[in-house]
């Protein structure tokens, strides 16, 4: 037995010395062998991956994925237009048949209600014949057009899908100017976005864009197909809904303006509760402060917006309104130009009593307008 203990433990030191004298001198032998075939020749330290990667600080990356989700695609269709001849035979032996390709557009919508109920701009949805709606998880759809609104450029859509993700809705009444945000759509059909920026501007009008203009001016980044998606601030909730760029180029050049939410609030539950938006108006013809037009009227006011004529028995005579009249301030709010008077006696509520201020040459009175229902006139913009 003491044999056999010698031999192994003799057998084990050479194996060490061994392992030993191979370690020190071929060490190579000794290593794993490996899948790698090529090597950079370049030491580099990678940070650890941890299981749950913190938000970086200063990232939108929270307020993005809230809102992504509720940001859609549109894709529209229309019916190529017709040939006047196409139906003619002797046409189509000498021409062939003429039928041209269908056209399609492209754009974005929100989607505001758990019920399918989707915003987005009139000018995506106007004249088509299909729309289809891609959500941000490849969900597809065929949307119904709930209303329209041109003079606000806003549409409402409905889709027919089950555990719909719906954005939350901010105060753009509290939006200020360096305000960051983000506009997420879908640009020029590469998928969904999210461009930053700051609220460059507020209360943008005389654009010549719509009817009703007071838009959020922004720098993030705007571009064909995000017309209808979302401007969201830094925790997610929407702000408004992009609408148009200037532009040479037709890409972005920073600015980029968006309608308001709380004015497509107003359209929305217009559009869905009466199947028409309902605007106040007050029948005067206005006109934005001129040196010779004060010195007609005998106007002492600097700020406000001159009414030149004031329709018989409307709202503004039945309520003691005068032409020279320049008013200064609608339901608390001050006026500077037409496009302000326009859009926020166009807020009103028909029939609601509303405060006006007004300078009467070296007076200052106040009357209280009871607006009445906003006509369709045959030439817009003619009395507001």
């Amino acid at each position: 037995m003491r044999r056999y203990w010698l031999l192994f433990a003799q057998t084990v030191t050479v194996l060490l010395a061994a392992y030993f004298v191979v370690g020190t001198l071929k060490p190579e032998w000794l290593r794993r062998p490996t899948t790698l075939t090529q090597s950079t020749g370049v030491s580099l330290i990678e940070a650890p991956q941890p299981a749950n990667s913190p938000t970086p600080v200063g990232s939108f990356r929270q307020a993005a994925q809230r809102a992504s989700a509720a940001v859609v695609s549109i894709n529209t269709s229309k019916a190529a237009p017709g040939r006047p001849n196409a139906n003619d035979p002797w046409f189509r032996f000498f021409f062939g048949e003429q039928g041209g390709q269908p056209q399609v557009g492209l754009g974005s919508g929100v989607i505001i209600s758990p019920d399918g109920y989707i915003l987005t701009n009139n000018h995506v949805v106007e004249g088509a014949d299909e729309i289809e709606v891609t959500l941000n998880d490849s969900r597809t759809a065929t949307a119904k057009v709930i209303g329209t609104d041109p003079d606000s450029d806003l549409a409402v859509l409905r889709i027919a899908l089950e555990r719909l993700p719906v954005i939350t809705l901010g105060n753009s009444d509290s939006v200020q100017v360096g305000d960051q945000v983000l506009a997420i759509g879908n640009p020029f059909g590469v998928g969904q976005t999210v461009t930053s920026g700051i609220v460059s501007a507020l209360g943008r009008n005389q654009l010549g864009i719509n009817t009703f203009e007071n838009f959020i001016q922004t720098d993030a980044a705007i571009n064909p197909g995000n017309s209808g998606g979302a401007l969201v601030d830094v925790n997610g909730q929407l702000m408004g809904i992009n609408t148009a760029i200037y532009s040479r180029s037709g890409g972005s050049m920073g600015i980029g303006f968006a309608i308001p939410v709380s004015t497509a609030k107003q359209v929305l539950e217009g559009i869905v509760k009466e199947g028409v938006v309902r605007r106040g108006w007050i029948g005067v013809e206005p006109a934005d402060l001129s040196p010779d037009l004060m010195e007609t009227f005998g106007v002492k006011a600097r700020q406000g917006v001159l009414i030149t004529g004031v329709l018989q028995n409307g709202p503004a005579a039945q309520a003691g309104i005068r032409p020279g009249d320049v008013i200064v301030e609608v339901a608390g709010r001050q006026i500077g130009n037409v496009s302000e008077l326009l859009t926020n006696v166009a807020a009103l509520k028909p029939g609601t009593q509303t405060p006006f201020r007004l300078q009467r040459r070296d007076e200052s009175v106040q009357v209280n307008v009871t607006p009445g229902l906003r006509p369709r006139p045959q030439r817009p913009q003619q009395q507001r």
